[in-house]
């Protein structure tokens, strides 16, 4: 619908189907105004005075008039629904009250460079066809820039301003918010941008709001600081997304990419629930302590976490673990003590690890969660670690799950012997200290029995000379001489037989009388020697 057949609340020009304000006492707007009647109602114009100029047609030649008139110092300005035909130069220009220009379009350059508002100023719904340049300018109360329009580059450079909304603002130029300064809340609720957008060096005194936010192209979110929060939630960014930010929230809950995603923090917290990369992400700490406070339906193609705190964040909630890679990560850790239980084994000490916050918040939280030991083992073995030692505690962490979801109490008593004599074959010391107790009950079983007393053998007889009597030697063997021939070896062989046995006879009863006993000796019979 056309402006002059709106409501617009003001008295227009009698000019047909002109929306512009009507200045007494001519009743057309200062467009339509004979140059003898611009010249007077000009000449009345005053720095710092009102000026209204809302639905009127506004050449660049009409503006500069009107602001020189004014010495480029103005008081209440109403520009709402105004139409620059030409550039719109209001570089310079100082508003002494609010600014309005709601519902205007600029259909060539629209330059506040350096402009001064000491109010509020106001371009809601505004359409700017071309550039827009806010480089530099100050704002002191409120600037609404909700559901404008910009065709071409939006420059707020070194802009500083007390507070900001760009609620459902389309950019659809590159974008520049380099070293701009909010002293309060900036909104971007739904904006659009087309094409490129930078905040680097940007100061943010309270919160940076990009909620439901589109970016079509490359954005580079870098905040020299934020005061509040960094919110993304629900934001969506076709191209690469770098965030680098500290001393804040940052809100990624919710947020869709198509690009690579970076996010370079420090001392920050951040969000990571639904969010959606279809690209390459990482997340890498910066500086001091980055902590990461949710997972939950995180779906990503590959996902770096570098140096951040994941000791109070939850992972059972995501989806394919095996797409999550981390290095020099900070987790949950066991207690330390030693804890009685009524169950297997009765006695229990935490050696110490690095553990899940799940399986922390289950097995040692205060109020302990309905967790599933199977999810935990899943996650525990599908986690690509890069740090050895983490590396290691994770597979115990994952044995430990397969124990606490092992199907009957046999294969839990098989798995629970495992963990105690070595540590599922992941604790080294354990098993030395097995061995070093064998070894040492081994060696005192060997010394014990070292000790033990022993039977007294008994000594050998004495015979009464006082010399030890000896066994007798072994009969003596008869030497039978080979015969020669005949009679005469026969003969010779019957005589040497007579002979030795003699002999032998001899030797027996000597023996006999040297050992038997003298008056007052044993009777006990002498033990043979070997």
């Amino acid at each position: 619908m056309p402006p002059s057949l709106l409501d617009v609340g003001w008295t227009t020009c009698a000019r047909d189907d002109c929306p512009g304000a009507a200045h007494p006492p001519y009743g057309r707007c200062l467009a339509h105004l004979d140059p003898g009647e611009l010249e007077s109602t000009l000449r009345s114009l005053s720095p710092g005075q009102a000026v209204d100029l809302r639905g009127t047609a506004v050449s660049a030649e009409l503006l500069d008039l009107v602001l020189d008139a004014a010495c480029r110092r103005l008081g209440r300005a109403r520009f709402d629904l105004a139409r620059f035909t030409g550039p719109a130069r209001f570089a310079g220009v100082e508003f002494l009250g609010d600014a309005t220009f709601d519902r205007a379009r600029f259909d060539g350059l629209a330059s506040f460079f350096g402009a001064r508002f000491t109010g509020n100023a106001s371009f809601g719904a505004a359409v700017f066809a071309r550039e827009l340049t806010m480089h530099g300018s100050r704002v002191h109360g409120h600037a609404s820039f909700d559901r404008s329009s910009v065709g071409s580059d939006a420059l707020f450079g070194d802009a500083c301003l007390s507070s900001a909304s760009f609620d459902q603002a389309e950019f659809r130029g590159f974008t520049s918010f380099d070293g701009t300064g909010f002293h309060g809340e900036a909104r971007f609720r739904g904006a659009r941008f087309r094409r490129a957008v930078s905040l680097s060096r940007a100061r943010f005194d309270g919160a940076a709001v990009f909620e439901g936010a589109r970016f079509a192209a490359e954005a580079y979110l870098s905040p020299g600081s934020v005061a509040g929060r960094l919110a993304l939630a629900g934001a969506r960014a076709d191209g690469k997304l770098e965030i680098d930010a500290s001393g804040c929230l940052v809100d990624l809950s919710n947020v869709r990419t198509e690009g690579r995603l970076t996010l370079r923090l420090a001392d920050a917290d951040v969000d990571l629930s639904g969010l959606v990369s279809r690209g390459q992400a990482s997340l890498v700490r910066r500086s001091g302590r980055v902590r990461v406070l949710s997972l939950e339906r995180l779906d990503v193609d590959r996902l770096s976490l570098s140096g951040v705190d994941l000791s109070g964040c939850h992972l059972a909630g995501v989806p394919d673990p095996g797409r999550l890679r981390l290095s020099g990560c900070v987790f949950a850790t066991t207690p330390r003590g030693v804890q009685l239980r009524l169950s297997w084994p009765p006695v229990r000490w935490w050696s110490k690890r690095q553990v899940l916050a799940d399986e922390h918040a289950w097995r040692f939280g205060p109020a302990r969660p309905a967790v599933d030991p199977g999810r935990l083992k899943h996650l525990y073995t599908g986690l690509r670690v890069d740090d050895e030692r983490t590396a290691t505690d994770f597979a115990f962490g994952a044995m430990e799950m397969r124990r606490m979801s092992a199907a009957g109490p046999a294969a839990r008593a098989v798995l629970g012997v495992y963990w105690l004599l070595c540590g599922y074959g992941l604790r080294t010391g354990r098993a030395l200290a097995w061995l070093v107790l064998v070894a040492a009950v081994a060696a005192g079983s060997l010394l014990w029995s070292s000790s033990a007393p022993q039977h007294v053998a008994r000594r050998p007889p004495w015979t009464g000379s006082g010399v030890p009597a000896q066994a007798p030697p072994p009969a003596a063997r008869a030497v039978v001489p080979r015969p020669r021939a005949g009679a005469t070896a026969t003969r010779g062989a019957v005589s040497g037989a007579h002979a030795a046995a003699r002999s032998g006879v001899a030797v027996r009863a000597d023996l006999a009388a040297r050992v038997a006993p003298g008056p007052g000796e044993s009777h006990d019979p002498p033990r043979s020697q070997p």
